[in-house]
């Protein structure tokens, strides 16, 4: 009975350790987003830098050129991703009538032919309910107002959080082999092989998931961004680069960038043939995406289904907020990988397995 309590011993600690962690980021949230977004940073950005330093460069030298290539990379999508989606916005507000022409001469009675129905869009009662309720917005933005002060304090504190990340990330990245060989010294001797084999479980999971999903982002990017290109939409390369970037919240970032495609094609194009392409676009890039490159690129060892990682990005944002966001993949693959030793250790212990004796 002692052997039985002193095996479970471990896992007890860990829950109660994970459990006052979460405690601790939902209390500090704020404070930490800085913090947890440069540890995982650090996490995924580490064997870059060792692999660097392998082949002769010093440290922070490989720390220091590994973030200059963030940093640049970061910058250069910005300032194509930016400038495409600012111009697709002027191009909405400058092309609204003829979209409503569209939907009125074009798509609405394809609609009505195909279902059976007589729907019908009266843009003059829209002008007129608009014109009606002007007073009403008015009101509604005087009432906003007092949350302006709210807002642009919000806003220093993001771009406090975002200058305070560069430096994080450094003082990470330059002390990552010692601070985790710190915490192996705080696991007691007796329970150190175990311990040691979960973690490095542990990491190869989180290393497998977070890279790969990375390499899945980037290969979507370009294969969103490089198909509405080539079919000619305008801001198209943009409208792609964001559909890729978001690809690690399941169908999330296909249905935007699909809605978003599909509005730029109704401004740009006079016909369905336009969209059938765009759409085209999204049909092969989703069928790559699930059957070939995320399983290649992340495989299924993981063990998070799309719905699980749904659930998981929900859970934990309502729960820590934007840090919640950022750990909810590390922490459901981290469940994911203790729940499989804790039943295993079920399986395999005398209470599962013992028969009652007849």
């Amino acid at each position: 009975m002692e052997r039985s309590r002193t095996n479970y011993l471990p896992w007890l600690i860990v829950a109660i350790t994970l459990a006052g962690a979460v405690w601790l980021l939902d209390r500090l949230s704020s404070v930490l987003t800085p913090f947890v977004t440069a540890i995982v940073l650090a996490y995924i950005l580490d064997p870059a830098v060792d692999y660097l330093q392998k082949h002769g460069l010093s440290r922070i030298l490989s720390l220091v050129c590994v973030m200059f290539a963030g940093f640049f990379a970061i910058l250069a999508l910005l300032l194509i991703v930016i400038p495409m989606l600012v111009s697709q916005g002027h191009a909405l507000v400058e092309r609204l009538p003829a979209v409503v022409d569209f939907i009125q001469q074009q798509a609405l009675p394809w609609l009505n032919r195909l279902l059976g129905t007589e729907l019908s869009l009266d843009t003059q009662s829209w002008r007129d309910t608009l014109s009606s309720n002007t007073g009403n917005l008015r009101q509604l933005l005087a009432k906003l107002a007092p949350q302006l002060g709210y807002g642009g304090a919000l806003l220093l504190t993001m771009l406090a959080n975002l200058s305070l990340l560069p430096v994080l990330l450094f003082y990470f990245l330059h002390d990552w082999d010692q601070m985790v060989a710190r915490v192996g010294t705080l696991v007691p001797r007796r329970w150190a092989p175990e311990v040691g084999r979960i973690a490095r479980e542990l990491d190869e999971v989180l290393g497998q998931f977070l890279r790969g999903q990375l390499s899945v982002m980037l290969l979507m990017a370009i294969i969103y961004g490089g198909g509405l290109a080539l079919v000619g939409l305008e801001s198209g390369l943009a409208i792609g680069i964001v559909a890729g970037l978001l690809v690690f919240i399941p169908y999330v970032g296909a249905f935007l960038g699909l809605l978003l495609a599909t509005l730029a094609a109704v401004l740009q194009y006079n016909g369905f043939s336009g969209l059938v392409l765009v759409w085209s676009v999204f049909v092969v890039g989703q069928t790559l995406e699930s059957f070939l490159i995320t399983p290649y690129l992340v495989g299924e060892r993981i063990g998070l289904s799309p719905v699980t990682v749904i659930f998981a990005l929900m859970a934990f944002g309502e729960l820590m907020g934007f840090v919640g966001v950022l750990l909810a993949l590390p922490l459901a693959a981290i469940s994911v990988v203790l729940a499989r030793h804790l039943v295993q250790r079920y399986f395999n212990s005398g209470f599962y397995q013992r028969k009652i004796d007849s």
